[in-house]
């Protein structure tokens, strides 16, 4: 009886993925252009927290942002409303976005004629994780509200991350959310920084954008420090 051959397709379209990737970074390591790769659940403030930190980056950087979701255009409004360039990606049901989908992307923004891109992927803890973008560094955003147990119930998404946020720390108070025990629980997949921030009231924000800054003048000192 003959040997049935397996074909993990998976295997295969995620490899193929992350060699399409790293030939990304290359072109926008060419165009000095750093990509950021936000990823969260939905409501955990990204659009927000983004906004809060183009306002103090966009004060020296040309930035821009790629809206990906499901269908609407809500937060490449909110972008454009408060005064910084989008385009809003329709992934037509897709959960998340591949390099390819990025390329395409960065091409309809003009990724040239930007320092900083910022994705902002569509909003759930497990598809973004699994593809990269292309990005040259992940930060991943937690809401107070949704717990400190996250790490241990979606790992993936926080072992890619190069950065942890999270967002509505002004609204602690009023949550079970143990600080101390959040970041014990990232320390076990990343040794990722964890900034506690609040989109709402700017707490948090500089530092966060210190560590941006800090990644953007590496990868142009020729050190990209990825993964």
């Amino acid at each position: 009886m003959k040997k049935i051959k397996i074909l993990d397709l998976k295997k295969t379209i995620l490899a193929d993925n992350d060699a399409d990737a790293e030939k990304l970074r290359a072109e926008l390591d060419a165009e000095n252009t750093f990509y950021l790769n936000v990823m969260s659940s939905p409501g955990s403030g990204k659009t927000s927290t983004i906004l809060r930190m183009l306002s103090i980056l966009g004060q020296n950087l040309r930035a821009g942002v790629l809206e990906a979701d499901i269908d609407g255009d809500t937060d490449a409004r909110a972008v454009m409303d408060a005064g910084f360039d989008a385009i809003q990606l329709h992934t037509g049901g897709m959960c998340h976005l591949d390099a390819d989908m990025s390329r395409n992307s960065l091409k309809a923004i003009g990724s040239e004629n930007y320092d900083l891109i910022i994705l902002e992927n569509v909003g759930n803890l497990v598809c973004p994780a699994e593809f990269d973008t292309g990005a040259h560094k992940n930060l991943v955003i937690l809401s107070v509200p949704e717990g400190d147990d996250k790490p241990l119930k979606y790992p993936l998404m926080f072992e890619k991350a190069d950065a942890v946020c999270v967002n509505k720390i002004d609204a602690m108070p009023a949550f079970d959310f143990d600080a101390a025990r959040f970041k014990q629980n990232v320390a076990l997949r990343t040794a990722a920084p964890v900034f506690f921030i609040s989109a709402a009231t700017g707490e948090g924000i500089d530092a966060l954008c210190g560590w941006l800054r800090a990644q953007m003048k590496q990868s142009k000192g020729g050190e990209n420090g990825r993964d």
